[in-house]
């Protein structure tokens, strides 16, 4: 069979790549052409476009690169029609999806959707273009299932990937990762500012302000895979910061406490049970458009998943060096730490066992049979 997958974005790289995985193990000959990252391209199958290629965050930076946007979907057109595969896969990363969907389906395309746009989330309306576009759709969080429910449209819950990514990597030995990364012996304070340029030249900076006031412990930044060092390094200005690249699980597992920006992170820094802050600034422009059509309680997975406040958010005005600070001391104390850890037991137990990107192969390839 021939596969087509359509991803935008570092996170959709990595439940890609296992997607794959899965998918080779299920169809010997699976032929598969794709939209990805560096993940993908190891599994095997051909890259069409990277995804660093169209890496643009909010509503302003889009808008912006709109002609480059509509040159990629015109290729990306093209090119499915040249591939003519038997179904096209689209993981996440809805604004560019969605519209190739409707383009693929009125041309007689079978199409699968894996990991479901946030529409939960705003423009709930979308539910309509996605039943008309969209022949079969897996979702990985446990509240969505019901959520489409509620219009009449029936999607597999198939569990949440991080669990599948999580328990399948080796151990690490913390006095070799900490010996090969000149780490000391100091417990670690991680920085996950983001993938994206945008948001980490929002949030970094105001992350490294508490680097001086918490001299018990070491600061280190988790370096996204589609930036370089030399883009960290300007906003480095002491001696205890430490850049690790590309491994934020290694490094997540060994951390006393995270400060994190809303995404995925947040669900991966609870899923190794690190004590964390979600933290969330964008553009000004940016944030007053989401902020009027954003619907929920919560901006992170995780207190959205258990529908409470487990974790705290500072968002916009209330991401400042002194909240930080705040909550940063709140979760390094014994008792929130406890309490932040029940907690994320009771996540996992809610998220499913091991075994999504399986059971998604298993239901796309039996689909096509």
């Amino acid at each position: 069979m021939k596969y087509y997958i359509l991803v935008g974005e570092a996170s959709g790289d990595l439940h890609g790549s296992n997607l794959m995985k899965a998918l080779y193990k299920k169809d010997a000959h699976a032929d598969i052409r794709f939209w990805g990252g560096d993940l993908m391209q190891k599994v095997g199958g051909t890259l069409v476009k990277h995804y660093k290629e169209r890496a643009f965050m909010g509503f302003v930076e889009v808008l912006m690169n709109l002609r480059k946007i509509l040159g990629f979907m015109s290729f990306c057109k093209k090119d499915i029609e040249e591939f003519k595969p038997d179904v096209i896969i689209f993981i996440d990363n809805s604004g560019f999806n969605l519209r190739i969907a409707k383009w693929a389906k009125q041309k007689g395309f079978a199409t699968n959707y894996y990991i479901s746009p946030q529409i939960w989330a705003s423009r709930a309306g979308r539910v309509k273009d996605i039943k008309r576009d969209i022949d079969k759709m897996f979702v990985i969080l446990p509240f969505e299932k019901e959520f489409y429910k509620k219009y009449d449209y029936n999607v597999e819950f198939v569990g949440h990937p991080l669990i599948d990514g999580i328990a399948g990597r080796p151990q690490v030995d913390e006095f070799v990762f900490r010996r090969e990364h000149n780490l000391g012996e100091k417990p670690i304070i991680a920085l996950l500012p983001g993938s994206r340029k945008q948001e980490i030249t929002k949030m970094l900076s105001v992350m490294l302000s508490l680097v001086e006031k918490f001299n018990n412990y070491q600061f280190v930044i988790a370096g996204a895979p589609s930036q370089s060092f030399e883009f960290y390094n300007e906003f480095i200005n002491s001696k205890n910061v430490q850049f690790i690249n590309n491994k934020t699980y290694d490094l997540l597992s060994i951390s006393s406490a995270a400060l994190v920006a809303s995404g995925t992170a947040t669900l991966e820094a609870a899923l190794f049970k690190v004590p964390q802050v979600v933290c969330y600034k964008g553009s000004a422009i940016s944030y007053q458009i989401a902020k009027r059509i954003v619907t929920l309680k919560y901006i992170s997975l995780v207190n959205l998943i258990m529908d409470k406040e487990v974790v705290k958010e500072l968002i916009q005005n209330d991401f400042t060096s002194k909240n930080l600070e705040q909550e940063l001391i709140k979760i390094l104390e014994p008792n929130t730490r406890e309490q932040l850890f029940e907690n994320y037991y009771e996540l996992e137990k809610i998220l499913g066992g091991k075994g999504a990107s399986e059971k998604t192969a298993t239901l796309i390839v039996e689909g096509l049979k």
